[in-house]
């Protein structure tokens, strides 16, 4: 059955400090000029970057006097204008019945760390699912975030997403695991300014012929710009990549016919292959076979 999703990867700018509650308002309002924007070019779902609404600096909430870092001191954390700003974005969801994934710290019962997460809000503006980032760099674990434990996968208009988050590009396991979860897309939000993580971004959908969402801070764009990569690899979007925020918008269309072969034969075929196919076709008894030493 063919199945098409109009999909937008945001660029958006994200402010580092969790106690600047203007800077967290105004990501606020940029991202919601970006959904407006999404909306009216006939998207669906649109993806924002890693901690949308604010991605805390280390320094800034784990640095210490002396140098070093320290377990994060959250207190100071504006909560109450990250979750007036989270309401509204979900509120324009709904008024716009746009799917809207968007990265943001989640705060946990004290004296527990914080997710770092993605919340995924449905077209009717209601929070569906929240994605908790699993894999940790050192830093974040030892001072800064509680890590999460599951996969998320969701449907829209009969595609199947999967997220994750930033440094999980470095674990191919998640990405063959959402594989097996059947999914059509991954959304991989981050933060960060390395070219290498969205050549990963290009490998993982690739191998595993899938779309791949690749969305990153506006600042980072001068590197490499936000986009969404088509099973077997092409970019089929991108942001700009001066600095500015904006949108990559792209169509996933199951019936493509640059895709055709990633999707519908090879895709097949690699699950095929890791089921014993070639169990029956081996030479086993063959000395010629296991003599490794002679030509």
């Amino acid at each position: 059955m063919a199945r098409t999703l109009r999909l937008a990867v945001a660029q958006s700018t994200v402010p580092e400090d969790p106690r600047d509650g203007e800077a967290i308002r105004g990501a606020g309002r940029q991202m919601r000029a970006l959904m407006r924007q999404a909306a009216g070019a006939g998207v669906r779902l649109v993806q924002f970057p890693e901690g949308s609404l604010v991605y805390p600096d280390k320094h800034v909430v784990a640095g210490r006097p002396e140098g070093g870092l320290g377990p994060a001191n959250w207190e100071g954390a504006a909560w109450d204008v990250l979750r007036e700003e989270a309401e509204a974005v979900a509120a324009l969801a709904g008024e716009l019945a746009l799917w809207t994934v968007f990265g943001s710290i989640h705060p946990l019962t004290a004296p527990g760390r914080p997710h770092n997460s993605l919340y995924v809000l449905s077209d009717q503006g209601r929070l569906s699912a929240r994605y908790d980032k699993r894999f940790l760099s050192h830093t974040e674990l030892s001072y800064l975030y509680t890590p999460g434990t599951d996969p998320l996968v969701f449907d829209v208009d009969g595609i199947r997403f999967g997220t994750a988050l930033c440094i999980e590009a470095n674990f191919p396991a998640l990405f063959a695991e959402y594989e097996a979860l059947d999914v059509d897309c991954v959304l991989l939000s981050v933060m960060v300014d390395d070219a290498a993580r969205a050549t990963l971004a290009q490998a993982y959908a690739n191998l595993h012929s899938y779309w791949l969402g690749y969305a990153l801070p506006a600042q980072y764009s001068a590197t490499v710009p936000a986009g969404l990569v088509a099973p077997g690899g092409r970019w089929l979007a991108r942001c700009p990549g001066d600095g500015r925020p904006g949108l990559a918008i792209a169509d996933l269309d199951s019936t493509a016919p640059d895709i055709h072969t990633a999707l519908h034969l090879v895709r097949p075929w690699r699950r095929l292959a890791r089921t014993g196919l070639y169990d029956g076709h081996t030479a086993a008894d063959d000395p010629r076979s296991a003599d490794r030493t002679a030509f």
